[in-house]
């Protein structure tokens, strides 16, 4: 028997993603969507919505691809008609640590959140390389958490994710609070800050002369030799000498001492809340 999933926000950003695996998976789903856009946008694709209230208290899991600041007020709307014993599932731990989810003590919880396809990753097909995001055609890996429910809850949340995620590399099981400091601390608040400032830099250099096209490429080509030094994909190569000295005068000149704030339990509290 096909387990029934609901998925609420079909027609959302994210929604359209998930839509693309799920629509020919082994599950029973069901397309829930109130913009007008977003209805027109699965129109396109062939999929035609459903009213909530006619399937989501017959769902066995219900997925909210929603956006952080909404998902408090549409949980709020139906988790309450959710069978006893459902998943619900949500994409990104950001209001589950900021207690924006309405809370059921007799369904279970799974979140779960895609690494997208690594700088490093390898594809067998040119064509997949260009799958950037994830979920179509290039490997990812994904981590999921069970912030309420049985190691059923967690085999059935699971397999869900690996089908809409899809392909998946790798599945890892982490608790909400290391998925907390995963995102938005170490991915959007620093990494996505850092990456933001050599992007800027890159049209500082272009500004003073240097030909935009030569800039990029010297830049992204530095980039990636960079990574793989750091991140151990070239074992035993190092920096020269000179970038060594480059490197340590960046950290004195720029980066501030204390910058590891930013795993702080505290400051990642704050920095959940400012996104919800």
């Amino acid at each position: 028997m096909k387990l029934k999933v609901v998925l609420i926000g079909a027609g959302g950003k994210m929604g359209m993603r998930l839509t693309h695996n799920l629509r020919n998976s082994k599950y029973d789903v069901y397309y829930v969507e109130v913009s007008p856009i977003g209805i027109e946008k699965l129109k396109e694709k062939g999929i035609f919505v459903t009213d909530a209230e006619s399937v989501v208290s017959q769902a066995d899991a219900v997925i909210y691809a929603v956006p952080d600041v909404a998902l408090g007020k549409v949980t709020e709307i139906y988790i309450p008609k959710m069978k006893k014993g459902a998943l619900a599932v949500t994409l990104d731990p950001a209001a589950a640590l900021a207690g924006k989810l309405f809370a059921r003590t007799d369904i279970a919880y799974f979140i779960t959140h895609p690494t997208h396809p690594s700088v490093f990753n390898w594809e067998p097909v040119e064509e997949n390389m260009k799958d950037h995001f994830g979920g179509v055609a290039a490997k990812q890996s994904i981590v999921c958490s069970l912030m309420r429910g049985k190691s059923a809850d967690y085999l059935k949340g699971e397999e869900l994710a690996c089908t809409f995620y899809a392909p998946v590399l790798r599945s890892h099981n982490i608790t909400v609070e290391q998925m907390g400091l995963l995102e938005p601390a170490l991915v959007e608040t620093l990494a996505s800050t850092c990456i933001y400032v050599i992007r800027e830099g890159l049209e500082e250099v272009i500004k003073r002369g240097v030909p935009a096209e030569a800039a990029r490429d010297f830049l992204l080509g530095h980039l990636r030799i960079q990574l793989a030094v750091l991140f151990n994909e070239l074992p035993g190569a190092v920096f020269s000498d000179a970038a060594n000295k480059a490197l340590q005068r960046g950290l004195k000149e720029f980066i501030k001492e204390d910058w590891k704030k930013v795993f702080e339990p505290d400051n990642v509290k704050d920095q959940i809340a400012s996104i919800t």
